[in-house]
């Protein structure tokens, strides 16, 4: 995918998360991060659009702290977060193609730019999912395409950090596979006592394989849904689950 989608997505998804904020409530439950309101969702959403807004803005080579979460509620906190979202999109979308700032983690990307236009859309969609949850509807589904690129982000940038806690005592192989977004939306993870190292292929046979319409593993990687299907070892989905939570 292109920048201008990632950021057209993040235009979109962030509105979307503001307009279900107001009409469950900030004192609504979160059902998909238990424990959260609608409160907590805002704060830790808008703290992270302004992080991101700060690094690209001032161009930050090394990483900066969050600022402190507002001591706000209802419709003030609300305000609040439509104008962070708001000066994020908008920082963006100026910035220049060659930015030079810091980013974390090592998914594929052309530009740091890219990067965190990407990583702030995937961030705003799993949080619009939960806004939408906490609405006590069906949220919306995500984009097939936007999906896939999301668990490659995921698998590949994420998950190849080294505060990854997907570990296994003896080397095993995941494989993950969307099956609505074409042959080569395939993921092979090589689990280890070390970070996973991800690949998209599916050439090395895999002891248990998680798959499904690409949206639907996006949230269940996400830890927002299950996992649509498990073949093979059970034990890997489990270890996933219990492990993977950022």
């Amino acid at each position: 995918m292109e920048t201008a989608e990632f950021l057209k997505t993040l235009d979109q998804e962030g509105r979307l998360l503001g307009g279900a904020a107001e009409e469950a409530g900030t004192g609504a439950e979160v059902p998909t991060c238990p424990g959260w309101r609608v409160r907590d969702l805002l704060r830790h959403t808008g703290a992270v659009h302004r992080w991101a807004t700060d690094l690209v803005a001032e161009g930050h080579t090394a990483p900066r702290p969050a600022g402190d979460l507002p001591d706000l509620d209802g419709a003030d906190l609300i305000g609040w977060y439509r104008d962070g979202h708001r000066r994020l999109v908008d920082t963006l979308a100026a910035a220049p193609a060659d930015l030079d700032c810091w980013t974390f983690h090592p998914a594929p990307c052309p530009s740091p730019l890219t990067f965190w236009t990407r990583r702030q859309a995937h961030e705003t969609t799993v949080h619009r999912y939960d806004a939408e949850a906490a609405r006590g509807d069906t949220p919306a589904p995500v984009a097939t395409d936007f999906a896939a690129d999301g668990i490659d982000e995921l698998l590949r940038g994420f998950h190849a950090r080294p505060r990854s806690r997907v570990r296994t005592k003896t080397p095993r192989v995941l494989r993950v596979r969307a099956t609505d977004a074409g042959p080569d939306a395939v993921w092979t993870v090589r689990l280890s006592a070390e970070p996973p190292v991800t690949s998209r292929d599916a050439s090395e046979e895999a002891e248990a394989e998680l798959s499904g319409p690409a949206d639907q593993l996006y949230l269940a990687l996400w830890n927002r849904a299950t996992v649509p299907q498990v073949t093979g070892d059970r034990a890997l989905a489990d270890l996933w689950r219990e492990t993977s939570q950022i």
